[in-house]
């Protein structure tokens, strides 16, 4: 019977330590009210998890060089979308709108992207 009562209790304790692994991070970090629009250079793409990377330089009004990075979903989901490592690479020119952060930075939550055929790309799986 102890034996039984202590399987159950430490299987209690392992799902309650384990919920919050499951948990995921929503939109706070980012401005969802004001979306942004930028052309740019594609300076690195990483198709890695827990969320694709693109980084890439936008000429500011004065015409400096600002390093952005915009986060994508998934790779898995992108890959459903029809997306590989090498749908970016250096050099392509962008067009991404989205939500900035919050906290300063210059890093972007890609709400849209027009690779550099001129044509949208998927964001999301159908």
């Amino acid at each position: 019977m102890k034996a039984k009562l202590f399987t159950v209790v430490a299987a209690l304790a392992l799902l309650i330590v384990a919920v919050p692994v499951f948990a995921h991070h929503g939109t706070a970090a980012y401005d969802t009210g004001n979306a942004l629009t930028f052309k740019g250079t594609v300076t690195e793409f990483r198709f890695i998890n827990p969320h694709c990377q693109i980084y890439f330089d936008v000429k500011n009004d004065k015409g400096e060089v600002e390093h952005w990075q915009g986060e994508l979903t998934a790779p898995n989901k992108l890959a459903r979308a029809g997306w590989t490592k090498h749908s970016l690479n250096p050099g392509d020119q962008i067009t991404v709108s989205g939500f900035s952060g919050k906290y300063g930075g210059h890093s972007l939550w890609i709400r849209k992207l027009t690779g550099p055929d001129g044509q949208s790309m998927q964001l999301f799986e159908d």
